[in-house]
């Protein structure tokens, strides 16, 4: 079976990433690439190492380009995911590459990034052992997932 992919925030440093991943997975068809200022540019401008998507166009991020695929990977700045996981419902995998779904408590997101705190997702590290049991459990089947992120929180 081939998913269908939809990539938020493409033109970025993550995005480029989670495309390089994907791009040669021969289970994914990426099919759409999004961003905010670079919309209408063509992908292979800002991933040049991504010549097998050289044919896709960045569109402009909305829940309405967004839905309709299998998945749906959010690569944008902290803050910025929660408008969307709201506006696209229960239809795909979500996974979240900033930290609006990440951290589980109120009073750390307020006090790292501020704004509005979003309901927290199973956090995609299955290497963790948690009170439960382990991690791995948990992302069975889970439909909306917090990834981990190698950028530190803003200090206080």
């Amino acid at each position: 079976m081939t998913y269908t992919v939809a990539v938020s925030g493409a033109s970025g440093y993550a995005g480029g990433e989670i495309l390089r991943l994907l791009a040669s997975h021969p289970d994914v068809e990426v099919r759409t690439v999004t961003a905010h200022s670079n919309a209408g540019q063509p992908l292979i401008d800002h991933q040049p190492h991504l010549r097998s998507l050289a044919h896709l166009t960045l569109q402009e991020t909305t829940p309405e380009i967004l839905s309709g695929h299998d998945v749906v990977f959010l690569a944008l700045p902290h803050g910025q995911s929660g408008q969307y996981t709201d506006a696209l419902g229960d239809a795909a995998l979500i996974i979240d590459a900033g930290a609006d779904h990440r951290l589980e408590s109120e009073e750390d997101w307020a006090a790292f990034y501020g704004g509005g705190f979003h309901e927290p997702w199973t956090y995609g590290v299955p290497e963790l052992l948690t009170g439960a049991g382990k991690q791995r459990d948990r992302l069975v089947g889970a439909r909306r997932i917090a990834a981990p992120d190698a950028t530190p929180p803003p200090s206080r």
